[in-house]
């Protein structure tokens, strides 16, 4: 019922689709410190969580005895994570909307280029993440010139093909 509701809503006004479809793709546009203001503090906490839980989450891929007698605690490990996850993602959501792929592409593409060692891999999502998200950007505002796409959509161009061949990478090295 809600979604016919909202369905609705998009043919009746205009505005309220152009609206709609920002948030439901995500966009950059009239993104500026106002917005972000707000989510800063959040996304500081989950940013320097993150960057300490490197070696914790390193001993953790080991196997919980492993990293227990590492002197890692796999729960204090796993709550922190979790909760470090959930700021950075609940807050760039918060700024920019829901931009498909980016989590999913970037972690993966970093771990290809540093190897298996998170605390790398972190520090490179954290640089390969938003170069992503402007290069898509920009292609979006070029594509349809004069007018814009939503950036979600050429996230989701873009990364769909790669989750597919990461998946598919997957399987072969399962073989």
């Amino acid at each position: 019922m809600l979604a016919g509701i909202v369905s609705g809503l998009r043919i009746a006004e205009p505005r309220t689709f152009n609206a709609l479809l920002t948030w439901e793709t995500g966009s950059l546009v009239d993104r500026g410190w106002q917005v972000a203001t707000p989510v800063l503090p959040f996304l500081a906490i989950g940013l320097v969580t993150a960057l300490l839980l490197g070696g914790s989450l390193n001993a953790l891929a080991l196997g919980d005895d492993v990293a227990t007698a590492l002197g890692s605690t796999v729960w204090v490990t796993r709550v922190a994570a979790v909760l470090a996850v959930t700021l950075l993602a609940g807050g760039a959501t918060a700024i920019v909307g829901p931009i498909s792929f980016i989590g999913l592409m970037v972690p993966h593409v970093a771990r290809w280029v540093a190897g298996p060692d998170q605390r790398w891999i972190i520090a490179l999502t954290l640089l390969f993440a938003p170069v992503l998200l402007l290069t898509a950007d920009v292609l979006a505002r070029v594509v349809l010139w004069p007018g814009e796409m939503p950036v979600g959509i050429v996230t989701a161009f873009v990364g769909a093909p790669v989750l597919i061949a990461l998946v598919r990478r997957r399987k072969a090295f399962a073989l």
